[in-house]
């Protein structure tokens, strides 16, 4: 954990290579910003069809930790709407859940 999805609609879905951009701009944030290990960062995109809102959803899910404080998730949540906008031109919502590592049951 850190998981990041964006939901994006399949007629706006950008390139590969604009992906891979974003890609390395939410691995930079999570291990720079979030203090996430390398290995323990996923981002994922999925293909949706689109109903209403913004083109864009995304979903980061991560583990609580004493330096993930608001002060901390407000200026990852801003440099994560920047990169979208700049590698996709897409504006998006974004939603941040944080779990406690109690309630997190995993493998792998």
């Amino acid at each position: 954990m850190p998981n990041v999805t964006f939901y994006i609609h399949a007629g706006h879905m950008p390139s590969d290579e604009r992906l891979a951009e974003l890609s390395g701009d939410c691995v930079e944030l999570c291990t720079d910003v979030l203090e996430a290990d390398l290995k323990n960062v996923h981002v994922v995109y999925v293909e949706v069809r689109h109903g209403h809102g913004h083109p864009v959803f995304v979903e980061v899910q991560y583990r609580l930790a004493p330096a993930r404080t608001s002060a901390v998730m407000n200026p990852f949540m801003e440099a994560l709407e920047n990169a979208i906008v700049r590698r996709t031109g897409l504006m998006a919502r974004i939603r941040c859940f944080g779990y406690a590592a109690s309630s997190i049951h995993a493998r792998n």
